[in-house]
């Protein structure tokens, strides 16, 4: 499809999109006809983009229709979907502010609006942004989880991102899946990084410390492997930024990779920090780029006093407005700008007398049949693609429904995978992890293999199979079911649940861990018992390497032959204690109490 500007004009109404949000009220202020019109604000502006898998071209993604939260997060932003979500940002159902920022109608609005993202779209974009206001008064920065999610990244290492990072402009990173590669690998894609790699926790261990190549360390004394701050002035002012890399790295991902650093939340040296560069560094504010998870962001920011913004991600959490959070030293705001290179978070700050006095947020839909391609982004992209083609373009199968990943339990495109791990490893059950990452596909579109890498590329891809008591399987879920349900956020890991095929379960996600998973049935009846054993399969192992084929080989196999993508069905749990719960819309009434 092809729409110009007056065209989708029309569409919205002119009025569809949430405005600049002032510092008081966040429903005040709509967006100017031109949607990419920005006024300027303040002295400050900081751009943020995040999460954005190695997407260099334009995709389809389709946000959550269950992201449950508990204990105090119920009813809470992120944790709202849907109708829920749009009624609590005063957005109007319908148009193409609601397709952004939800799930409804995705297929038959993702048809009419068009694709969204691309980094030669982005480029557009952020040049737009920083041109109007003023570059010497703007910062763009990238929350992580950028080197990894395509077959381009997977092939170079990362590299492609790096280029790509460099000639959008990114001034100041922090990551997660960065860690994925192998230590010098890292290493070297930060030194061709033209940017700065920022995060004060990370640290080297104990054992590394004594060895002969530790050159790379940013400071001995502490111990901290990356620059955990960088001062910039801006508009007149001097703004802090410190860099907060995923904690839970070496847990969610394979350690092997990265033997020699450690990670953690470390909230007490955040604070020591603060402390410090408030008090030396003369600043007038104090930012977190934060790679931690928003509800992890928000319970550190009501304990770390001090910070004025956290620009957040992991989650990918696209929030059109922040959340105001109380703490001993004031109010701290969390942003968080969603992923896939799908919103470019745009921030001006009015910095006067040694703090913020306002604020502006407009969290943009990156829509690239609206913003034309940056040519010079896109002669790198085609560059980096080109080696690759053949791979990216092999055409699989028919979509025959909407596939997508994102939610807690099993989305379509999970289901794929589960199914095609069984049948190409002739097992009883599969299972596959609860990674936010991934692209949609709309019903009738073809499946390629770009498709499929996008669901499952990452560095240790390989499949298994074994056996399995269903104690073992029961631990395991009961195990990822806390990690996504813990009531203490700093316990959460930021994923969803795990994805399982050939069984469903009840969850009632309110329990204790041990307590949260039961009634684990086979599809054909059969309850799961404890010391019986069963054929499982899966990938993706954080511990010793897997000796199977790669995810992408197996469910290319599966999408061969069967010609068409179709979901018979969908292994989603029977949900207990969640009924009315805001993060929870259109579940198919598996919903208990």
């Amino acid at each position: 499809m092809s729409m110009t500007r007056r065209e989708f004009a029309r569409i919205m109404g002119l009025a569809g999109m949430a405005g600049m949000l002032p510092l008081k009220g966040h429903a005040a202020g709509r967006q100017p006809a031109d949607l990419y019109e920005v006024p300027s604000f303040g002295n400050v502006r900081l751009l943020h983009m995040t999460d954005c898998h190695a997407q260099l071209l334009p995709i389809h993604f389709r946000e959550p229709n269950v992201n449950l939260g508990v204990a105090g997060a119920r009813g809470q932003a992120p944790h709202l979907v849907g109708d829920k979500l749009l009624q609590h940002f005063g957005i109007e159902p319908g148009g193409i502010e609601a397709h952004a920022f939800s799930y409804l109608d995705f297929n038959d609005a993702a048809a009419q609006y068009g694709k969204v993202g691309g980094f030669a779209h982005l480029k557009t974009l952020a040049d737009r942004l920083r041109d109007s206001y003023g570059r010497e008064k703007t910062l763009l920065l990238d929350g992580g989880d950028t080197w990894q999610g395509s077959g381009t990244s997977y092939k170079t290492r990362g590299m492609d991102m790096v280029k790509a990072c460099n000639a959008l402009g990114v001034d100041i990173m922090t990551g997660h899946w960065e860690f994925t590669y192998h230590q010098e690998e890292i290493l070297s894609n930060i030194q061709a990084f033209n940017g700065e790699f920022l995060a004060q926790n990370v640290f080297i261990t104990e054992d590394a410390l004594f060895g002969s190549d530790t050159d790379y360390l940013f400071d001995d004394f502490s111990g901290r492997v990356f620059k955990p701050y960088s001062i910039r002035e801006l508009g007149g002012v001097r703004i802090a930024v410190i860099g907060q890399a995923f904690p839970r790295t070496k847990i969610a991902n394979p350690s092997r990779f990265i033997p020699d650093w450690s990670f953690d939340i470390h909230d007490k040296y955040l604070q020591e920090l603060v402390d410090q560069v408030r008090a030396e560094e003369k600043v007038d504010a104090v930012v977190v780029l934060s790679h931690n998870g928003m509800d992890v962001d928000l319970a550190m920011a009501s304990r770390v006093s001090g910070v004025a913004l956290i620009l957040g991600g992991h989650t990918h959490d696209g929030m059109p407005a922040p959340t105001v959070v109380k703490n001993s030293g004031g109010e701290t705001l969390v942003f968080n700008a969603g992923s896939n290179g799908k919103f470019l978070g745009t921030l001006d700050l009015d910095i006067r007398n040694g703090r913020i006095q306002d604020f502006r947020y407009r969290l943009v839909p990156v829509f690239s049949e609206l913003l034309p391609a940056d040519a010079g982004m896109q002669q790198l992209i085609d560059e980096i693609r080109a080696p690759h083609l053949d791979w990216l373009n092999e055409e699989l199968a028919v979509a025959n429904d909407l596939m997508f990943r994102r939610g807690n339990f099993n989305g379509t495109f999970d289901q794929v995978i589960c199914d095609a791990l069984r049948e190409v490893g002739d097992a009883q059950i599969s299972l596959s992890p609860g990674f936010r990452w991934g692209t949609s596909v709309l019903k009738g579109q073809m499946i390629n293999m770009e498709r499929v890498l996008d669901q499952t590329c990452l560095t240790y891809p390989e499949t298994y199979v074994r056996e399995m008591k269903g104690s073992e399987l029961k631990l395991i879920m009961e195990d990822v079911a806390d990690n996504l349900f813990n009531p203490e956020p700093y316990l959460q890991s930021g994923g969803d649940m795990v994805r399982v095929g050939g069984f469903d379960y009840v969850c009632e996600p309110g329990r204790q861990i041990g307590e949260r998973i039961s009634e684990m049935t086979l599809d054909n009846g059969e309850r799961i018992e404890a010391d019986k054993t069963y054929k499982v399969t899966g990938w993706a192992t954080v511990g010793a390497q897997s000796e199977g084929p790669a995810i992408w080989d197996v469910v290319a196999e599966y999408l061969r032959d069967r010609k068409e993508a179709q979901v018979d069905k969908l292994n989603t749990p029977v949900l207990k204690g969640v009924k009315g719960n805001p993060g929870l819309a259109d579940y198919a009434n598996q919903v208990l109490s």
